[in-house]
């Protein structure tokens, strides 16, 4: 069953997929066999808001049209950031846009988390995602479980407001999360339904 997707989560999903324009297509086949390949997936964001800005082309703050590789969670700041699918931390950064951010490596799925509280620092020899008044402290190439804390919302880097700016690859290719998310919801629709004794 998806671990972290509350009930406030779940009706965001509901009520804020059509405002994304997803339409009802599934992420694409070889992404996962299954809709029940995500049942063990995490939400990403505790104190879920709204959703700032999806997947896909937008106009910038320059007013020039850009493509937003991933999609923003808007969440008060310092609520914690979860980890979406178990795997290693391939990547920590603190420069550019993206602010102070973590990459996980999940098999043959990239995700990154950006905009988040904190700072990289070495730690013995070893550089670390750094939020210690959020208890938390990740080096890099540590493993990290779906749904364990790894962060908390906040607006470093290039940002108007708190939010987590989620993305996601599969083999080296963009996917929109807002799919991800509609999978991960259909899946845990799916088990409720089983449990319950539903049948096709």
């Amino acid at each position: 069953m998806l671990r972290t997707l509350s009930r406030h989560a779940g009706l965001g999903l509901l009520l804020g997929l059509s405002c994304l324009g997803l339409g009802a297509s599934q992420p694409r086949a070889e992404a996962t066999s299954s809709q029940t390949a995500w049942r063990n997936a995490s939400f990403p964001v505790e104190n879920f808001q709204t959703y700032t800005s999806p997947f896909g082309w937008r106009t910038g703050p320059d007013g020039q049209a850009q493509m937003h590789y991933g999609l923003d969670l808007a969440a008060p700041e310092g609520s914690y950031v979860r980890n979406w699918w178990s795997g290693q931390v391939i990547e920590v950064d603190d420069q550019g846009n993206c602010g102070t951010m973590i990459r996980i490596r999940s098999g043959d799925y990239d995700h990154a988390y950006c905009h988040l509280q904190g700072r990289v620092e070495v730690v013995d020899g070893q550089p670390h995602l750094s939020d210690r008044s959020g208890g938390l402290l990740l080096k890099l190439g540590q493993r990290v479980r779906s749904g364990q804390r790894i962060g908390r919302v906040g607006m470093t880097g290039r940002t108007t407001g708190p939010h987590l700016h989620w993305a996601i690859r599969y083999n080296g290719q963009w996917l929109d999360p807002g799919l991800v998310l509609r999978a991960m919801y259909g899946a845990r629709v799916a088990t409720t339904f089983n449990r319950s004794g539903g049948s096709d």
